[in-house]
């Protein structure tokens, strides 16, 4: 137990960092088919075909990574599990009426009669809002240290919004890569709506985050912090200005450059997501509790960390794998 130093000390930040991690990696990906979602509403019927196939055979993968940063919390940091989950009851339920919602839509959509095509998509729809809305409300009231009132709750309205909107947008980078002609021409189309909402709600939350604690406003403008920090807005307009010139020359006649909006904002997302861990650290809880204060018992994660580095590479694999044999242009998704 000591052969990595202090137990005490590395083994929940192995574990802070494990569930960091997959909770990035959910955003990303299961952002994608969330955001493809709620873009049905601007899609025709046909379009709206080719793009659950976009996504067909993946969204129930990407949401692997929900439950296993969700399980990752219960098991290495419980009163934090605890604390999060009693604060955030009604949202949770929430978004875990949506999902559940996104899936029986996706399934009967495709074998229902034509008659009843249309209600499983706004069913579809409504499913994907509800999720994105919620995650986004409870990323605000997190944000906030899960205080609840009038100054949170408009915050945490702003935070939903604009995690829809970057949802939105790395959902229609998505189909810039997987989808042809019309659809890929509104999808880029899309793709540019969604830059300018993420600017401004990448922009509007960066104001408003160390206006709500003392402590991030210190980490973020003290020195020799700020040095640290100054780079990130500049590698971000960096970014945003790669992403744009690229949607203004798509889509190209040999499909070339497709993927750099959805890298691009991949990495608006992975900037976001430290620069909240950073602000953040070593509070697992706001204001509240720590990651250190919150962790199980070192011989309990021990036990727990053998068994992740199990299951993480299998999650891992089985993903890589079906993006492997899935890549290329989305085709009609068909049951037999």
């Amino acid at each position: 137990m000591t052969l990595f130093g202090d137990p005490t000390i590395w083994l929940p930040l192995a574990f802070v960092s494990l569930m960091g991690l997959s909770i990035l990696i959910y955003v990303i990906l299961d952002g994608f088919d969330l955001g493809v979602g709620l873009l049905f509403p601007f899609a025709d019927d046909n379009q709206k075909d080719r793009m659950i196939a976009s996504i067909g055979p993946f969204w129930d993968a990407n949401e692997t990574w929900l439950v296993l940063a969700i399980g990752l919390l219960l098991v290495a940091f419980p009163a934090a599990h605890g604390m999060i989950l009693t604060a955030l009851y009604l949202p949770v339920a929430i978004m875990l009426i949506g999902l559940i919602l996104r899936g029986v839509a996706f399934e009967f959509r495709a074998k229902a009669p034509p008659a009843h095509k249309k209600t499983w998509n706004k069913v579809f729809f409504a499913g994907s809002a509800m999720t994105a809305l919620s995650q986004g409300f409870m990323l605000g009231v997190y944000i906030m240290g899960l205080e609840i009132n009038a100054a949170t709750l408009l915050f945490a309205t702003l935070t939903a919004g604009c995690l829809a909107v970057g949802y939105s947008a790395i959902g229609a980078a998505w189909l810039v890569i997987k989808t042809e002609d019309a659809l890929q021409t509104k999808a880029v189309d899309w793709s540019k709506r969604g830059l300018i909402g993420v600017i401004v709600g990448m922009a509007a939350i960066s104001l408003a985050s160390p206006l709500t604690s003392d402590r991030i406003l210190d980490k973020w403008f003290s020195m020799p912090e700020i040095l640290f920090l100054a780079p990130l807005p500049f590698l971000s307009a960096g970014i945003v200005i790669a992403i744009w010139i690229a949607l203004r020359h798509l889509p190209t006649e040999n499909d070339s450059w497709t993927w750099i909006p959805f890298a691009g904002f991949t990495l608006l997302n992975a900037m976001a997501f430290f620069g909240l861990a950073y602000s953040f650290y070593p509070y697992v809880v706001p204001e509240r509790l720590t990651l250190y204060e919150a962790a199980s018992a070192p011989e309990s994660l021990f036990i727990i960390l053998i068994g992740t580095l199990f299951v993480l590479p299998v999650i891992l694999a089985y993903s890589a794998l079906a993006y492997f044999v899935f890549r290329g242009k989305a085709r009609a998704l068909t049951y037999y």
